[in-house]
């Protein structure tokens, strides 16, 4: 027996988990961060330093993937991962609370706790978008990724929004009541999301059989296989350009247009309405809106990539012609660009998880995870070292500022687009698998599909 394939409340509860592990993450990487600057006038490269080693631990993915490919379900891993990031998420709370008595203590306690937060992510994370890509039908994926995605950047948005205003006025203690209070809600939430998603009464086939390869030849033979391998490239070149870029915006806005810091936030919400923009109009177009899909995810995803360098390369010409440019649109094209190309990369890990003829979805998912994870870690180094520093008047005097790292973006996606083009030797054609499953779904079910729409059935 087989599980049915989700629906919309199917995929929006996974929504939920994504949300809640977003609003935990969000905690560590932008309010402690802060923290720890500010209040506590550590130095910059503490909480730099932990973030560092929450990403570093992404190297993780494959092996959690792997646990999960041996028992077959995903449930016990999703929830039990999101467990440990909320025990985490508290210890990191905790530990900034201890370092104000004991610096030593504290310290040793973060890294404790930000250890955990790298562990419960990977493990959550990784089986969360392999349980998508097992029980969301082919055609829908682009749909149903870009649900999760919207629905995790609303937590992140309410987490903030409310713990802002429940910090105020701020104390160690209100940290770590807050923080424990958005964890086990997580939590909580998570564990009634997850209640019997994976139908108990269907027997589920482990991805690894019996004779259970061991974790390195599993993994050894995901590498082999060229499909997995070229993703794997093009996830990191993509992704680490992506993570890049966003470092660098502010400044460059500062020092070559003028702005001051209140407009490049606003120029950072210019950016993120265009990522949101471009994940909707994929999901439109692939899902078939109007009975058929426009373009395949590949195509999206190298259109994406190359769209992405051409805006990059734009702003690298903004440097030169100052507050002239057009900054504000060729920032919204830029974020159209990216979520694109995001939301069309992570539903090709969807579709590719399963392609190969041993079934290692777990193993194959957290290699590329981990791809993405070390490339988001080393993003931000790669965007400081473009860095060189230079007056913050408007013009010429500040087009130098961010040029090797805008330069140095371009090459990455355009990386990313060679990747993407080489994906196609020997992998099955996009097309041709949504093709043979829409010739599966009952008639009703072949109609126009939008973003939401299309995953109902």
């Amino acid at each position: 027996m087989t599980t049915s394939p989700l629906g919309l409340s199917g995929i929006m509860r996974l929504g939920l988990v994504q949300a809640s592990l977003g609003s935990m993450v969000v905690l560590t990487t932008s309010t402690m961060n802060r923290v720890m600057v500010v209040e506590l006038a550590l130095p910059a490269t503490l909480p730099g330093a932990l973030v560092a080693l929450h990403y570093a631990l992404q190297a993780l993915r494959p092996r959690w993937g792997y646990g999960s490919d041996i028992g077959g379900r995903r449930t016990p891993w999703i929830i039990g991962g999101n467990l440990i990031l909320a025990l985490g998420t508290i210890g990191a709370a905790l530990s900034i609370a201890l370092m104000k008595v004991s610096a030593l203590g504290g310290l040793a306690l973060a890294v404790i706790s930000f250890s955990l937060i790298g562990v419960g992510v990977g493990a959550c994370g990784t089986s969360l978008l392999v349980l998508l890509a097992k029980q969301v039908e082919p055609q829908r994926r682009a749909a149903a990724a870009t649900i999760v995605w919207i629905m995790m950047i609303a937590g992140f948005v309410a987490t903030t929004m409310l713990a802002g205003h429940l910090l105020d006025p701020f104390s160690p203690a209100r940290l770590v009541a807050v923080t424990s209070s958005v964890a086990l809600i997580s939590a909580a939430i998570t564990i009634v999301a997850m209640w019997k998603i994976e139908d108990p009464d269907v027997e589920i086939i482990p991805a690894i059989g019996p004779s259970r390869p061991s974790f390195w030849t599993a993994l050894g033979e995901v590498c082999a296989e060229p499909q997995a391998r070229l993703f794997t490239v093009f996830v990191f070149l993509s992704m680490l350009a992506y993570s890049a870029e966003e470092l660098i915006l502010d400044p460059f806005s500062g020092a070559v247009f003028g702005y001051t810091p209140g407009e490049s936030t606003r120029l950072s919400g210019v950016l993120h309405g265009g990522v949101l923009a471009g994940m909707i109009l994929v999901a439109i177009a692939a899902s078939g809106f109007g009975g058929r899909s426009i373009g395949s995810l590949r195509g999206w995803a190298a259109g994406g990539c190359l769209a992405s360098a051409l805006m990059l390369g734009s702003l690298t010409l903004a440097g030169f012609t100052g507050p002239g440019w057009p900054l504000r649109p060729t920032v919204f094209a830029l974020g159209l660009a990216n979520g694109a190309f995001s939301i069309a990369a992570i539903s090709l890990m969807m579709s590719f998880a399963g392609a190969e003829a041993k079934p290692r979805e777990g193993v194959r998912m957290g290699l590329w995870g981990a791809a993405q994870g070390i490339a988001f870690g080393a993003g931000g180094p790669l965007g400081r070292a473009g860095q060189r520093p230079r007056p913050p008047s408007p013009g010429v005097a500040g087009r130098g500022l961010c040029g090797g790292v805008l330069r140095r973006g371009v090459a990455l996606y355009r990386g990313g687009v060679r990747r993407s083009a080489a994906d196609r030797i020997g992998a099955p054609d996009e097309k041709a698998r949504c093709r043979r499953s829409r010739s599966n779904v009952p008639a009703p079910a072949k109609g126009a599909l939008s973003a939401a729409d299309g995953v109902m059935r």
